[in-house]
């Protein structure tokens, strides 16, 4: 007698993960190219909206790994801490320079992202950042540090009003601060998405848009998207195949960024709801520290710059 035995499939529908676990993404093929000892250094075509006025300028983007000492917040010298007290970072530096009719604006925004489990955050959390603008009616400098629930927020102006502050800012769980916005993009930085995906994050406004607004930063609700397939873009530096993303705040879109499709995806153009949009004009990687003496000043060519002439003020 035959036995007939019937199969039951059942069907279980697959849900594709928006968020992504970012423990492989700083495995051995991370290191194998962060590793080597040398920086990424990128230069940028920069549009900057300031006083009503369109300018146009330069950025360079610096990427650069180093050992930071936690009780410090500062690159460790080797020998000079602990092994409990250090631990690897990703470093951005931000330089955004622009004219506004006889003086200039010089920006700078460094941006450190730990590349461990650190103080109850998971990997590519911000553990700490600065920022600086100068100009000619004076400068101000703005830091922040982050602990489990709180950052030690630390600001110095020459406005009156503003001049010197030292107060604590929350923490929320999984906040996010947009100066990280192109560590984010690159996946250098949290949220990690799966192609296609969204998320929803607290997000701390840009130290650098806090002060050219002269408001205080502050906490609201953002949306985090990565598109499902790539495109083609064509900026100064060719023709990139990129992924895009952004981040919308009550449904306004306020920062897209295209990135390159492939590793080491780099920042390739920028723009966001503030007036200021980059695109890539050279992209190298050197130990630029290393290049500090006058022969070094050719490197610029590899990044499509050019050194200062006399009397540039």
């Amino acid at each position: 007698m035959r036995h007939v035995v019937f199969v039951v499939l059942l069907l279980v529908p697959v849900i594709a993960r928006a968020e992504l676990d970012p423990t492989s993404r700083f495995a051995d093929a991370f290191w194998s190219h962060w590793g080597d000892g040398r920086a990424e250094l990128a230069s940028y075509d920069l549009t900057f909206e300031r006083y009503g006025h369109e300018r146009s300028g330069t950025a360079v983007a610096i990427f650069v790994t180093e050992t930071f000492s936690h009780s410090l917040r500062v690159k460790a010298d080797p020998g000079n801490h602990p092994e409990s007290d250090t631990y690897p970072v990703m470093k951005l530096n931000l330089v955004e320079d622009f004219p506004t009719g006889v003086y200039d604006y010089n920006l700078m925004t460094s941006t450190f992202v730990s590349l461990v489990e650190r103080d109850g955050h998971p990997r590519g959390h911000v553990t700490k950042l600065s920022h600086s603008m100068q100009e000619w009616c004076g400068h101000a400098w703005i830091q922040w540090i982050a602990h489990e629930d709180h950052l030690d927020y630390t600001l110095h102006s020459y406005f009156d009003g503003e001049a010197d502050q030292q107060r604590r800012l929350d923490l929320p769980e999984n906040g996010f601060t947009e100066d990280a916005v192109l560590l984010w993009a690159r996946e250098l930085a949290g949220p990690f998405l799966a192609p296609g995906g969204s998320t929803e994050r607290p997000m701390l406004t840009a130290a650098k848009r806090a002060r050219l607004t002269h408001t205080d930063p502050s906490w609201t609700n953002a949306t985090f998207h990565r598109a499902g397939s790539p495109t083609t873009i064509e900026v100064p530096a060719g023709s990139f195949e990129v992924e895009e993303r952004w981040i919308t705040v009550n449904g306004r879109e306020i920062w897209r960024i295209w990135v390159e499709a492939t590793a080491p995806h780099r920042i390739v153009r920028w723009e966001n709801a503030y007036g200021q949009a980059a695109e890539m004009v050279a992209s190298r990687r050197m130990p630029y520290w290393q290049l500090n003496e006058p022969a070094g000043r050719a490197r610029l060519e590899d990044l499509g710059l050019e050194p200062r002439p006399a009397r540039t003020p």
